[in-house]
């Protein structure tokens, strides 16, 4: 039988990765999650609101297939009212609560809600898209306050959950993943900063992340890898 893959995040790379995994991977029933979209299968998702993750939950336990991948594709870095801060004077309360909902607590609670149908008795992979502007370490510039918190919040999280898992999932792993900068609408507004031969198409990134969250084994849960799959500092 099949395994049941969840892309959540119907934005530019979550639809890429369900169309790419839908074609390679013909032992998972790929389903993609998010507000719309035209993908079949399609399960209607809003990651930050609790009673859709609880019909989430529902629409899994009905599935006939085990739980075998999820990848959390959502994130936000601009909105009609949220842009990313370049000076201290630009930190807004509101601001970053709307940044912290949706690139820190959402997908920790999104894998809250999954946890339950996690196999014990075959691989699971959890990958979770973060953003190298999330590493502490690696942070040379500065800027963008809310959303390199927000970001550095989730490895946070994940981190700490792939320890707990490693515990009661032995078969379990969770990936940190950065996409590098991608033509999509998150990072359209800051194109004219990115040399032409780092900014990614949807397709080159999707296919990064995928040959990443394949070669992912419960030996290598917990880290955070960049698309060329170097390992990046926290």
């Amino acid at each position: 039988m099949k395994g049941l893959a969840l892309v959540v995040g119907a934005g530019g790379i979550g639809t890429q990765l369900a169309k790419d995994l839908n074609e390679s991977e013909k032992d998972l029933d790929v389903v993609l999650c998010g507000r719309k979209s035209e993908f079949n299968p399609f399960w209607e998702l809003d990651i930050e609101d609790s009673q859709s993750l609880l019909q989430l939950k529902n629409k899994i336990s009905n599935h006939p297939s085990k739980l075998r991948l999820v990848v959390n594709a959502t994130g936000r870095l601009h909105s009609d009212s949220l842009q990313p801060e370049k000076r201290l004077q630009h930190l807004d309360k509101k601001n970053m609560m709307e940044s912290f909902s949706i690139n820190a607590f959402s997908p920790i609670l999104l894998a809250k809600a999954i946890e339950e149908f996690i196999p014990k008795d075959c691989d699971f992979n959890f990958a979770s898209i973060s953003a190298r502007v999330g590493s502490i370490g690696d942070n040379q510039t500065g800027g963008w306050y809310s959303y390199r918190a927000a970001k550095s919040a989730q490895n946070q999280f994940f981190k700490s959950l792939s320890i707990e898992w490693a515990r009661r999932f032995p078969k379990a792993a969770i990936t940190l993943l950065h996409p590098g900068t991608v033509d999509t609408d998150l990072s359209r507004p800051f194109h004219k900063f990115v040399p032409e031969h780092k900014l990614f198409s949807k397709e080159k990134s999707s296919q990064f992340l995928i040959n990443i969250i394949k070669n992912q084994s419960p030996e290598s849960t917990g880290k955070f890898i960049a698309w060329d799959n170097s390992e990046i500092p926290w």
